[in-house]
């Protein structure tokens, strides 16, 4: 009688190589497609009003401040305690409509990570 052997084949992880290779160039496609969004957010600008929009304040997605704007008007009434908080509150505003829109560009990117 004819004896069978049985070939039993050894399995590891399905990584796709086997040997991690799969999981290391989806971790590099995933930093390339984060500095294409972080460099297309630093492109991108948002902007905030305060008193009416006596202070406007524009922020970049990379949360640099591009620009603040007075509107001449303010200075007739020379309240300057008044403008200072409205640029804190236009900056500010800009600042966490960037943070947002960080959020929702890299957040599906970083699978919920905070930024």
């Amino acid at each position: 009688m004819a004896k069978r052997s049985k070939r039993m084949k050894a399995r590891g992880p399905q990584t796709g190589g086997g040997d991690g290779m799969g999981m290391m160039q989806q971790l590099q496609q995933l930093q390339e497609q984060m500095a294409i969004a972080q460099d297309a957010l630093a492109e991108e600008t948002v902007t905030a009003t305060a008193g009416g929009g006596v202070v406007t304040s524009t922020v970049t997605g990379d949360q640099r401040v591009q620009s603040i704007e007075i509107a001449p008007d303010i200075f007739e009434d020379g309240d300057v305690e008044m403008l200072q908080d409205l640029i804190l509150t236009a900056v500010n505003s800009a600042l966490d409509q960037s943070r947002e829109l960080a959020a929702e560009r890299l957040g599906p990117l970083a699978g919920g990570l905070p930024f």
